[in-house]
């Protein structure tokens, strides 16, 4: 299949592979990986079908996957994410690649239909859209699927909850709940790239705003502090009571939405919940106020009820769109509701990416071996791989730490030992 493609622009791929390249140089994990699994060609025989925002991050997690034996089949996770110069490159270096930025919803589920004539025997996803796809449209290449991993938290809800309704066909690995990508990909990947993305699309001043954050779990509590290390005055919002308690010992000010939507002047929405941001507060909001989302799926602001209580839209910059309400006061939407770090921005920085990649590589590997004797299901990834992934991070940094002496190791499980 790698000369089926469809992209924006072919005469892209040049400026694509210099990001691809630029990317590369700073993902030493993924490349000691690719290296290493060329010789060992631990995915010979298998196609992989994947759905994962087309970044230069992903291309070179494609171009590994690829390298350790693979058939690559792939479209975007979302319509406004791609990359044409990566989409392009990539197809110029014979992957089969469907995505071009702007897509609309019938074009993203022909994408993905797309990728399924290999009829894949591994799935990549990131959302679970592609995941989804087989379980309703096409159910019978499930049988011929060994296995599948799944990068984002709302994804792996989803699963989770196929998984205990007892309708997921087939064995997928929770790449999310991995230390090594929640810790560092949702909290510092996210942070950095939605600020970048809110600052592209507006260039405002950060600095003494007040900026609103709805949810603070790993990628909220991103936000929050890439906003306070800029300046901002952050007010959490939460339905979790733990969640809640956290923020307010970061330092931050919790309240209900209620009540922030009258103090904001930024709001960033990052829960994987419908309908964060709804009328009633569009009603209140200060003249100006800006409006961004960070969660996966555009639904978290309502924007069916902004469109009826404006008098008129325009766009005002890129990714940056002005209603102006009946009674004349201003609300900027960004990037559609879409994901702003990656429909306004790069998305994460390669540094992070690194690891997330890392583990879907694993996944992959781990799948192709293992995947015929699982049971469908979510499965973990195991702390073996977190901690490999994290050492080979640290070695790649220059970083060495201290290791158990063979007494403390047999003191740290001796439940004997006391005072």
């Amino acid at each position: 299949m790698g000369d089926a493609y469809k992209v924006k622009d072919l005469s892209l791929a040049e400026a694509g592979m210099l990001k691809i390249e630029w990317a590369e140089s700073r993902m030493p994990v993924m490349m000691a990986l690719r290296k290493r699994f060329a010789k060992e060609q631990p995915l010979k025989g298998q196609r992989i079908a994947g759905c994962l925002h087309v970044t230069k991050e992903t291309a070179v997690l494609i171009r590994t996957l690829r390298a350790a034996g693979a058939e690559i089949a792939w479209s975007g996770c979302n319509p406004l994410s791609t990359n044409d110069e990566i989409a392009a490159a990539l197809a110029k270096d014979g992957i089969s690649i469907f995505a071009w930025h702007g897509m609309s919803v019938e074009e993203f589920y022909w994408a993905i239909e797309r990728t399924l004539e290999m009829k894949p025997t591994l799935t990549l996803d990131d959302g679970a859209d592609l995941i989804m796809t087989v379980h309703t449209r096409r159910q019978e290449l499930a049988q011929g699927i060994i296995g599948g991993t799944e990068e984002t938290t709302t994804g792996v809800h989803r699963l989770r909850a196929m998984a205990d309704d007892g309708k997921l066909l087939y064995p997928v690995l929770a790449i999310n709940d991995a230390a090594t990508k929640w810790e560092f990909d949702n909290v510092y990947g996210t942070g950095q790239s939605s600020i970048d993305g809110i600052i592209r699309a507006t260039s405002v001043l950060l600095a003494g705003k007040t900026f609103v954050v709805a949810g603070y779990g790993h990628c909220g509590s991103g936000c929050a502090k890439g906003a306070k290390g800029m300046g901002c005055n952050v007010i959490a919002t939460e339905v979790d009571p733990q969640a809640a308690l956290k923020a307010t010992l970061d330092g931050n000010r919790v309240m209900k939405m209620d009540e922030a939507a009258k103090q904001g002047d930024i709001f960033i929405t990052a829960t994987g919940m419908k309908d964060v941001l709804v009328g009633r507060h569009f009603d209140v909001m200060k003249d100006g106020a800006i409006i961004c989302n960070t969660g996966h799926y555009d639904c978290e602001i309502k924007i069916p009820d902004l469109e009826e209580r404006a008098k008129s839209k325009r766009t005002i910059r890129d990714n940056c769109e002005e209603y102006t309400l009946k009674d004349g006061r201003r609300i900027y939407l960004l990037a559609r509701g879409r994901l702003v770090n990656l429909a306004a921005a790069e998305g994460h920085p390669s540094e992070v990416m690194d690891m997330s990649f890392a583990n879907q590589f694993l996944g992959m590997v781990r799948m192709a071996k293992e995947g015929k004797s699982l049971k469908p299901g979510v499965y973990d990834i195991t702390k073996a791989q977190d901690e490999e992934v994290a050492s080979l991070k640290l070695a790649t940094m220059g970083i060495s730490i201290d290791a158990l002496t063979g007494e403390q190791a047999t003191y740290a499980n001796n439940y004997l030992a006391g005072t």
